[in-house]
């Protein structure tokens, strides 16, 4: 297959034997991803053009743990790149990653974003934040607020189900326990302006229009829109909206991640090693952040311009791993309350 740019996607459709074949080859690395293609090819053409290791990438929408779990230890994958935190748990969980020791990965990741044991490691962040109408003129809010009885039938939401808000959801549980959780998504629900559903960028377009004042959704949305990549109506939605990072009382701001860990049976585990550190280098972390209006991981590093006018970005320090492991019970909790219904 002819390409220009030095990033091979790989057809699913026989794609074991091509792996196998390239696992052999000092110079190359097997890329299995559930993130969409063209949004790691720039920094994976970046990496070839530093080291001159061809990345061989297979995309997998769905099925990554079942994928790599089937080739067993003839797998070639050597790198699984996944997003969520949940995603990358899972990975450890089912023994499919192995630990990596690399002072460069350990001094720009901070702790709570890398698993303990250095298994998978985040790559980048997107926050969940408060899109607030302008005409409110507000500039803070808590996560606690959203449930406070002033903002009834004023608040739009995506699915309670959706991994975005699970994650939300157990992270608040992670920090306030069970039953002061279920009395928050009680006051959420009954502040909604209309039933949970729709995407993120609903939530801006509903504002514009008058159904709601405030919307629960990621912060890389606003970048994608404001900057006319998704089209002139959305960028209308976006830019009639302010962006409040709210946080719990007791901490910072909810992310969650994309990420990636070096397989178990990695074939070329020194070039995947090799590619993590690229990915957590300066340069890759800024191409993260132009490209998807993401938040690096690496502290220090320039925001987009669209991304730093949120304001400065206060991570909670709760570990990732901490409040995946609440993931179920969140999803309980929303069936509980009947928070789609």
């Amino acid at each position: 297959m002819s390409r220009k740019i030095s990033v091979k996607t790989l057809l699913l459709a026989g794609s074991f034997a091509a792996l196998s074949a390239a696992g052999s080859f000092a110079q190359e690395l097997n890329l299995y991803t559930s993130r969409e293609p063209g949004l790691v090819a720039p920094l994976l053409e970046a990496f070839t053009a530093e080291s001159g290791i061809q990345v061989n990438t297979v995309f997998l929408k769905d099925g990554l743990v079942e994928r790599v779990v089937s080739e067993g230890a003839s797998s070639p994958a050597d790198v699984l790149m996944a997003v969520d935190a949940g995603n990358l748990v899972d990975l450890v969980e089912r023994g499919l990653t192995q630990p990596v020791t690399s002072e460069a990965l350990t001094s720009a990741i901070p702790a709570n974003l890398r698993d303990a044991g250095n298994e998978w490691f985040a790559l980048s962040m997107r926050a969940r934040v408060v899109y607030a109408a302008k005409d409110l003129g507000l500039t803070e809010i808590n996560y606690d607020d959203l449930a406070d009885p002033k903002w009834k039938g004023k608040i739009c939401i995506r699915s309670g189900q959706h991994p975005y808000n699970t994650g939300l959801i157990a992270a608040y549980l992670t920090h306030n326990g069970p039953e002061a959780t279920k009395t928050w998504l009680e006051g959420l629900k009954a502040n909604l302006a209309r039933k949970a559903g729709g995407g993120d960028r609903d939530g801006a377009k509903d504002i514009l229009g008058g159904i709601c004042d405030l919307a629960v959704a990621n912060s890389y949305y606003v970048g994608l829109m404001r900057s006319g990549k998704s089209g002139d109506e959305q960028k209308a939605w976006a830019d009639g909206i302010d962006v409040l990072l709210p946080t719990f009382k007791d901490g910072g701001t909810h992310v969650n991640v994309s990420g990636a860990a070096v397989a178990k049976h990695a074939p070329n585990k020194e070039n995947a090693v090799r590619l993590l550190e690229f990915l957590v280098s300066d340069e890759a972390q800024k191409i993260y952040g132009e490209a998807n209006y993401e938040y690096p991981v690496k502290p220090g590093v320039a925001l987009d311009p669209i991304v730093a006018s949120f304001g400065e970005l206060k991570v909670d320090s709760l570990p990732l791993a901490d409040f995946v492991k609440n993931r179920k019970a969140a999803s309980e909790l929303v069936d509980n309350v009947g928070f789609d219904n």
